[in-house]
């Protein structure tokens, strides 16, 4: 197992290199350039200025000799200055040692999205596995009909509406930002019951929809799984109907749910630019969306990389939680 893990890290670094040369192609092939914001709206800027502006960002050089001073920085974990105004290095505005942890952009992003993996897979699962075993009944029915609701609903314009409902309509949950104006007056308990207020909605937004897509997938397995023939034997040898479905059957189902939780961690980054946008969460979504306004190349590239990074651990997790779940994978791989 031990050389099948050193393999797949192996292959990882030519894949990385690969993701990172198409996002900063296409990154610098979009229109506009980080010098337009200085320059647009400047009548007096000169074509002599644009030039010295261009020069100074690194601009003129050829698109792949770019790129190859970008990977030889990157090698050394140095991502190199913002192009907005502050000029702050890219990894401080990222994890900035300033603020508390809680605070900071990454860990942000990563508390929202783990809580809202873990709310996930702990309310789809069993939805799953009692649909799947109640299958065509009423609760059945319910469920496959709220799920799809679910699934199909935009997710920002269900966070519109719960933040008129519950933020203006009933004033019961704040609407903005991870913490109130009166926070640092407030005892320990008070903080954390305010930072617990703001998360609700923007948790709940995050789970809803894949929590309608990860209990069918968990349903359709469990299907499959419960018609094989090793448990019609459990049954026949009168074993409690929840020792077969959940020591039995429940393992194998997992499968292709572990597949799907893996490809999910590259969402950690991705699927928070809207919600973090709609809720003024300030989190690597918000910092992504904002560097993309503003060009902002090396601060997009520091998160698409971080983004690349999570997508080929998320793969690598996947197949390590497949050789735990089914001995049969571990024995060959």
């Amino acid at each position: 197992m031990l050389q099948y893990l050193l393999k797949r890290l192996a292959e990882m670094i030519p894949t990385l290199i690969g993701i990172t040369l198409i996002s900063f192609t296409i990154i610098h092939l979009a229109p506009g350039k980080p010098t337009d914001i200085l320059t647009d709206f400047n009548p007096k800027i000169t074509p002599e200025a644009r030039e010295r502006l261009e020069k100074y960002y690194g601009l003129d050089k050829p698109l792949i000799v770019q790129y190859g001073l970008w990977l030889k920085r990157i090698v050394k974990l140095d991502f190199g200055e913002s192009f907005s105004t502050d000029r702050r290095p890219v990894l401080d505005k990222i994890w900035d040692r300033k603020q508390p942890l809680v605070d900071r952009r990454l860990f942000v992003t990563f508390m929202i999205n783990v809580i809202s993996m873990v709310v996930i897979l702990l309310i789809s699962i069993p939805i799953g596995i009692t649909s799947a075993t109640h299958r065509n009944s009423l609760y059945d029915k319910v469920m496959t009909t709220t799920v799809f609701v679910g699934f199909a609903m935009p997710s920002f314009w269900f966070a519109l509406l719960l933040m008129l409902l519950f933020g203006i309509s009933l004033g019961w949950l704040p609407i903005s930002g991870l913490k109130s104006m009166n926070y640092s007056s407030l005892s320990a308990p008070g903080q954390a019951l305010d930072r617990i207020s703001h998360l609700v909605l923007p948790v709940f937004i995050a789970s809803f929809g894949s929590l309608a897509g990860n209990s069918r997938y968990m349903r359709s397995s469990m299907l499959e799984v419960i018609r094989q023939d090793y448990i019609t034997v459990a049954r026949a040898k009168g074993l409690p109907e929840k020792v077969v479905v959940y020591r039995h059957a429940l393992r194998n189902a997992l499968l292709p749910l572990i597949t799907l939780v893996g490809l999910s961690i590259p969402g950690l980054i991705g699927g928070s630019v809207i919600l973090e946008s709609i809720f003024g969460i300030p989190g690597m979504g918000q910092l992504l969306f904002m560097s993309v306004m503003t060009r902002d190349y090396p601060m997009i590239m520091c998160i698409l990389t971080i983004g690349a990074v999570l997508t080929l651990v998320g793969n690598l997790l996947a197949d390590i939680g497949y050789m735990i779940v089914d001995p049969r994978i571990r024995t060959h791989s």
